[in-house]
């Protein structure tokens, strides 16, 4: 079966079996996808991570499919009646969904009409007159035979009531009537909502709402779902009855037959009764699925460009945490996100207490030598990026600021984490210190959040919760990991993050470095209790030790591979002194073949190229890559947008319909998918924007009684 499953992988993902087979190898062996992406490229043909997650998904699905199989079979054959049809079927099907069709008719049921005609002895009955054969006799002359007062069958209409129940709880249960039916639905039919009760609401666009499966939108689907929850809408799956009794009576009623009226009317019963309400469940469960799988993979993809974000590196900076009643609270930290000062103020009291407050703040950025600002995007934001535009103004310049998002700032805050990690400060201050640090270091500060919290995302808590945490747990690993992490000063929230780490050895780590001091090598790493040889072969390459006095142990090259690395130093004429200054090394790989020079280091030509690049640029971030975010200096108002002006501003969240850009006004404007690129469709925002970007918009429409502003990327794409 194994050999099945890795053929079905390769020709899903269009990759070799050799490298799928080697990839589900590694994955049985314990090896994490991070590890394996990086650092096992010849043996996948170098998959990225995203590719290797799908792999790892759909080779959870087929053995469980496979697993599935075998139990239904089992099952049957437990009854004595797994036939070798059968048998064949049931491998042959390539959805749970299939094999769940084919055991219906196996399976134990509670108690039905059916079940109750059989118990009175009609079986034999409904069998003969399904049959439908050229020399059945009338329906009426073969129940007369059946009449059996003494089992509640009394009459010739009860016996024939008796078989229509058992011949349309045979056709509900036949598999592939089933299927044919389903994809007449997912085919054909349409989704209508309307308004359960006369009330304004957020659902008020599906009041009247009308839409063939087959287009339904995953927003769509996720909105009407809650609405129908929370009982503000009404919605039914219609299909063309007609239609689909033509395509029943096709697949059970022989014609010329004198049964045939009778099987006719009990496959009507069997639809209207038992397969229609069956399978428009079905059919909303499919739709659930994918509009869930969806929104879980566009949230996947806005979280890791918001993880990835720049990071703002060793300047002083000030978080805000925007309040009305408790104040704003403030944190300075340090260029390393330690906590410098910390103190409340009261921006939205009164005039005069925001004189204050600006003469608090402005003898705080001065005292400590604060050169950025970060403020919460949550309630009082606006008066709070006000007040600090003023207070820019007032210090004469120098300092700039950022609106960054505070999602999940209070679920950190109130944490068990956030009260180990500052004993001494109240929740409201470690809000405000989660808030620079934001700015400072968006990966390290966002890891110790629950990636759901973070908000970018449609209906995240509408989702499977298992499925939805096991997809961005796998994005925070990723970045994580292409990041690399210093483990001299990392929190045991970053370190379990990292690949063959768990949360209990991440804080035998940290408390291994306050014993021991500052690790001095990747080595030493083996002495942390219950970190292992296969836990060091995942986690050792994604560590750095910038205080060991060997070069390569502030690289991503692996241990394995320092052999291999000191050997193309040496044969490109360069040694360990010269790491980080080899500015001539590609040329001399070009020049020698890296083909040649792999096999003489004993690597694949990826792992050669990707030793050359660390080397060349130890310790590199590939967030630096990106561009930097925007710092503003005075804030923008709504009452001053006018159609046609043209902003720079930041994508915060992408979404089926379109993006959401902050251009400094607190409220974030929309773009609508029409508006995003000029002549070329998308199917998809993601296409041509993820979070972070920074992006120019023209100003289409602003509403200022709504809070709505609508922009273009198109009119600033001149």
């Amino acid at each position: 079966m194994t050999d099945a499953i890795i053929r079905a992988l390769a020709e899903e993902l269009g990759q070799k079996e050799e490298y799928v087979a080697n990839v589900v190898r590694l994955l049985d062996e314990g090896s994490t996808i991070p590890f394996i992406a990086r650092y096992r490229k010849e043996l996948h043909g170098s998959m990225d991570d995203t590719t290797l997650r799908e792999l790892e998904d759909r080779l959870q699905y087929l053995r469980n499919l496979a697993k599935r199989r075998e139990e239904v079979k089992s099952a049957i054959d437990g009854q004595g009646k797994l036939t070798k049809e059968l048998s064949a079927a049931i491998d042959a099907a390539g959805t749970l969904a299939e094999v769940e069709d084919l055991y219906r008719p196996y399976k134990q049921k509670r108690r039905t009409r059916a079940t109750v005609a059989r118990e009175k002895g009609l079986e034999p009955l409904a069998a003969l007159l399904f049959a439908q054969e050229r020399d059945c006799p009338e329906p009426e002359e073969a129940a007369a035979a059946y009449i059996d007062p003494e089992k509640g069958v009394e009459t010739v209409a009860d016996a024939l009531q008796g078989a229509s129940d058992i011949i349309a709880e045979d056709i509900s249960d036949d598999a592939a009537v089933r299927k044919s039916l389903r994809e007449l639905m997912l085919r054909q039919s349409v989704v209508e909502a309307s308004a359960a009760k006369e009330e304004d609401s957020v659902y008020r666009l599906y009041y009247e709402f009308r839409q063939p499966v087959s287009r339904m939108q995953g927003h769509q689907v996720l909105a009407i779902n809650r609405g129908e929850r929370e009982e503000f809408l009404k919605v039914t799956i219609v299909t063309d009855r007609d239609a689909a009794l033509v395509l029943l009576r096709r697949a059970v009623v022989k014609p010329g037959s004198r049964a045939m009226e009778f099987v006719k009317a009990a496959a009507e019963d069997a639809y209207d009764r038992l397969i229609s309400p069956s399978l428009e469940r079905e059919v909303r469960n499919t739709l659930t699925e994918e509009a869930s799988e969806g929104a879980i993979h566009n949230f996947a993809l806005n979280l890791r460009p918001l993880l990835m974000q720049p990071p703002v590196k060793g300047h002083v900076t000030m978080g805000l945490d925007p309040g009305y009643r408790m104040g704003c609270k403030v944190a300075v930290v340090d260029g390393t996100g330690k906590v410098l000062d910390t103190t409340v103020v009261y921006p939205t009291h009164g005039e005069r207490q925001k004189k204050a407050c600006i003469e608090t703040l402005s003898k705080l950025i001065r005292r400590h030598g604060v050169t950025h600002i970060a403020i919460g995007n949550g309630t009082a934001s606006r008066e709070t990026e006000q007040m600090t535009a003023e207070l820019i103004r007032h210090i004469g310049g120098g300092v700039s600021y950022m609106v960054v998002s505070e999602a999940g700032a209070s679920v950190y805050s109130a944490s068990k984490l956030a009260a180990e990690e500052f004993p001494e400060y109240d929740v409201n201050l470690r809000s405000a210190v989660s808030i620079a640090r934001r700015l400072q270091d968006p990966l390290a500060e966002l890891v110790k959040i629950d990636p759901k919290a973070i908000g970018v995302g449609q209906y995240q808590h509408d989702m499977p919760p298992k499925r939805l945490d096991e997809a961005l747990g796998g994005v925070v690993e990723d970045c994580v990991n292409s990041v690399g992490v210093d483990v001299n000063t990392a929190s045991p929230s970053l370190l379990q993050r990292v690949a063959g780490l768990t949360a209990a050895t991440a804080k035998n780590v940290v408390k291994y470095r306050e014993e021991n001091g500052a690790f001095t090598s990747r080595k030493q790493l083996l002495k942390v209790p219950k970190l292992g040889p296969k836990a060091f072969e995942q986690c050792a390459g994604f560590l750095r030790v910038p205080e060991s006095k060997t070069a390569l142990d502030n690289t991503a090259v692996h241990p394995e591979s320092y052999p291999a690395a000191e050997k193309l130093l040496e044969l490109t004429g360069h040694s360990l002194a010269d790491v980080g200054n080899l500015g001539d090394l590609d040329g001399r790989i070009a020049s020698a073949g890296a083909e040649t020079l792999a096999a003489a280091c004993g690597v694949g030509v990826p792992t050669l190229l990707d030793v050359a690049r660390e080397l060349q640029k130890p310790g590199r971030d590939p967030r630096d890559e990106l561009p930097p975010p925007v710092l503003r200096t005075d804030v923008l108002e709504m009452k001053d947008l006018r159609p046609g002006m043209v902003l720079t501003g930041t994508v915060r969240n992408v979404i089926d319909f379109g993006v959401f850009v902050d251009i400094g006004v607190h409220q974030d404007g929309l773009v609508h998918i029409s508006q995003i690129s000029r002549g070329k469709f998308l199917k998809h925002p993601s296409e041509a924007v993820s979070v972070g970007d920074v992006v120019k918009v023209s100003v289409l429409e602003v509403d200022e009684k709504k809070k709505r502003i609508s922009l273009s990327m198109k009119d600033a794409q001149q």
